[in-house]
Parts: structure tokens; sequence; C-alpha cells
């Protein structure tokens, strides 16, 4: 029997009415409905008749300075929405952002626990330590936590809420109605941690859930987000702009896992694209400069000066970028810094050609042309070892959506690079993960009574 075909994982990241910046300003986008659960639940249903892995939603805990021209720091609340799609949804992964920064980790822990028991196992968690340093304000805090606190801090939460997802044995409940036993005791474990950041007692008071833990899945590229993923994360959610960038980031996270103990294989790396389809390349290309005339300069300007840390407003928009702080300097996202700095170096950009090429992903890849010469370009990348598979970003919701479905996911699966069916429930079979093992279950009887 010959070996099975390595396939691609698929995630589609929902962002309100679309990743291009002006996707609202399209009519045919829905913006007035950013709020409304059923545009959400209609997307979702989309991405699993297209048989997608997992949507995953962002999340930022502040209104950004962009108000006045842009929705992308609008939201709702992630634990509440994905839990409104699971009610209309019954394979698809839901993967949500979550803060260590700006959150405690029992709350945090046990609304996963309570996701993924909800959506029967298709739960994952998107970790940051929050790169916008405007979310301090709304937690009592003068400034955002230096770069390297915020990972120590990450790296302390996820092994408390770890800790506490494994509160229960697979076997505590045991429902005895006649001995009037609910949960046998001696397997439900206190955590008792005590570290630097956090004091937490538990138990979790939510039993374990069907995956044990949710997925967990990082976005961080740099030096201390490329190791706490290659230690902790299965997912990672990372922005390249071309192959040998890929390759580069691919084969150095992959290298890292060894030292954890780690196979390659417990780790899956999702390049984030945008892509606007046409039925011609002169379509797509049209799309893209139609999206691009509609961005607000002044949007772009903030957005760019954002990233770079720098204010660039009262520079001519058709001059180069001024001279840039080191990137040792930069509190907030490091890695989407340099790769902003390198494009417009690369490609020497004028700062008006780098807000537009920015527009559509933020500093991910953006790609316009035919279906199938999407599909080239995901194969290329996928077989070529610059991924495991992508973030598939529309530009425009729902159409962008609805493109990549219809015509790019058939056109992945006759080349046999995606799946035709779901061959699993849960997350983490749709991901080729295990599901892991409550340490507590290898332990001797007398031990564990000892440690409850």
């Amino acid at each position: 029997m010959g070996k099975t075909k390595r396939q691609m994982n698929l995630n589609v990241f929902i962002m309100n009415a679309g990743h291009h910046e002006a996707a609202w300003r399209r009519t045919d986008t829905q913006a007035e409905r950013i709020t409304d659960i059923r545009y959400f639940q209609r997307l979702a249903e989309i991405a699993e008749q297209a048989k997608f892995d997992s949507l995953f939603l962002a999340d930022i805990l502040a209104v950004g300075k962009n108000v006045q021209h842009g929705v992308s720091s609008f939201g709702l609340e992630p634990f509440t929405l994905l839990s409104a799609l699971a009610a209309v949804t019954e394979r698809i992964g839901l993967i949500g952002t979550v803060s260590t920064t700006y959150n405690e980790p029992f709350h945090v822990a046990r609304k996963f626990a309570s996701l993924d028991h909800i959506s029967q196992g298709r739960a994952g968690w998107n970790i940051v330590t929050s790169g916008n340093e405007i979310e301090a304000g709304n937690f009592g805090r003068e400034g955002h936590l230096e770069h390297r606190k915020r990972y120590e801090r990450a790296r302390e939460f996820l092994e408390v809420a770890k800790g506490l997802w494994d509160s229960f044995e697979e076997d505590a409940i045991i429902i005895d109605r006649d001995t009037g036993q609910f949960t046998d005791s001696t397997k439900v474990h206190a955590l008792n941690h005590a570290g630097p950041h956090f004091r937490v007692k538990g138990p979790l008071n939510v039993p374990r859930s069907p995956q044990g833990y949710p997925v967990l899945v990082q976005a961080g590229s740099s030096e201390d987000g490329k190791e706490f993923a290659a230690e902790h994360a299965e997912a990672i959610f990372t922005a390249q702009q071309t192959l040998e960038e890929a390759q580069s980031f691919y084969s150095d996270v992959k290298s890292r896992l060894a030292k954890y103990g780690r196979h390659p294989d417990e780790l899956k790396i999702l390049p984030g694209i945008c892509t606007i389809i046409g039925a011609t390349e002169s379509e797509a290309k049209e799309k893209e400069q139609e999206l691009n005339e509609l961005t607000i300069p002044a949007y772009g300007l903030n957005q760019l000066s954002s990233m770079l840390k720098v204010d660039l407003s009262g520079l001519p928009l058709d001059g180069p970028l001024p001279e840039l702080p080191n990137i040792e300097a930069i509190n907030g996202n490091k890695s989407r810094f340099q790769l902003v700095v390198d494009l417009a170096r690369r490609d020497n950009l004028t700062i008006r050609q780098l807000i537009h090429r920015l527009a559509g992903g933020r500093g991910h890849r953006t790609f316009a042309g035919t279906a199938v010469q999407v599909a080239d370009q995901l194969e290329e990348w996928f077989t070529q070892g610059g991924s495991d598979g992508f973030n598939v970003m529309p530009p425009y919701l729902p159409g962008g959506l609805e493109d990549f479905a219809a015509q790019v996911v058939p056109e992945l699966q006759r080349r046999g690079l995606f799946r035709t069916e779901y061959a699993g429930r849960t997350l983490r079979e749709h991901y080729g993960l295990k599901r892991p093992v409550n340490p507590y279950a290898a332990r001797p009887l007398v031990s564990r009574l000892a440690g409850c």
C-alpha cells in the first residue's frame, strides 16, 4: 500500500467585513452586521461546507486610533461568539484569541474548557501576549509590560492553565445514583500553584473536556515568540512575504522542537494569505486596484505609524520611509515591525506603495489571481517546505470567502492536497494532533491520594 499523500490544513481568519482595510466600503460587504450573530453563523457554515479545519477570531482589548475610518478594532467577545457558532456547526474548529497579559489563568482555563465541551471538542486558543500598547490603559496600567516579561508571564500563565485542565481525571465523574457518589474525589486534584506572576489553588470547576486541552495556537514570530511556539504551540499563524522567508521560518521553528522532546509534526505552521480571486488574472488585479483605491490615506498612514512606532504624518506619501528605530527598541509586535521594514527596503517602496501593500493583510501575503493561480501558489509553498497549510484571510466578506470556498478549495481537492470530507470530529483530529494525557492517570493510587 502506497504512502498517503500529505494534505494541507486550512484555517479561515474571519474579520468583520474582511481583511482589506477598505473592505467595509464595498457595497457587497455587510459592515452594518458586525454585531449580528447570524452574519457570523453564515460565514461559519460556508467554511464548514468547504471542509476548513478551523475558523479563527482575533481580538483586541481597546479601540484603536483609526476609529473614524475603520472597523478593525471593533468586534464581539470571542468566547461568546464562538459558543454561538458552535451551535450551528458540527465539525469545524473554533479558535479564539485571548491575551495572557490582560487576563487571569483560571478565567481563561474555565472558558476554554467550557467552549470545548459546548463544541464537543473543537476549541482552540490563539495565545497572545498583546502587541498593542494601548490595551494597557484599560487594565489599570501605566504602560505595556516589556516584551520579554510578557513572554515570561505567558509561560507561567499556560503552565497554570494546563494544570487546571488536568484537575479532573478522565473518569472522575461517576454519577452513581445508588450509592449517592457523583465524583471520585481521589481523581480531582488541587493545583496549588505559586509562582512569580500567579497564585492559583484550583481545581478547575469544569470536568476534563473532550480534547483535554484546546489546540494551542501562537502568532508571534520574534525570537521569544518562536521559542515559545517550539515549546508549547501546536499551530502557528505567521506572516511571511516570500517563499524563501517562509522556508527559513519553517525550518528554524521546526528545528527548535527537538530540545523540548517534540516531533516536527506536533506543530503546524500556517502562513497567512489574503487572496483576491478573479475569473482572469487581469480581473483579479482590477479587484485589487479597486480595493486599494477605496483606502483612506490617513487610515493607512496611522496603521503604518503604529506598526513602525514612528509618526509618519506630515511626510510625503510618495516619498521614502524616514529613519526607523532599531528593533530592540520596539516593545510591541517585533516580528511584524521587521517584516514591514524588510518589505519596504526589498521592494524600495514609497510610503503610499507600502500602505497599499499592507492594506489587504497588515503584513500577511496578498495575492491576486485566478483560482488556479492561487492553488499553484499554495501548492508551491506547501510542497517546498514553506508551510503545513494556510491561514486564509478573505479580503472582503462574504464574497471573498465564498470565492475561495467555491473555486480554490475544489482545485486543491482535485490535486489531492486537501480533504473532501472530514475524517474526525475534533480540532485535534483535523490537525493530526494527539490528545494530551492527564499526568495524574499514570501515577500510582497512593501517590494520587497523597497529592489530592
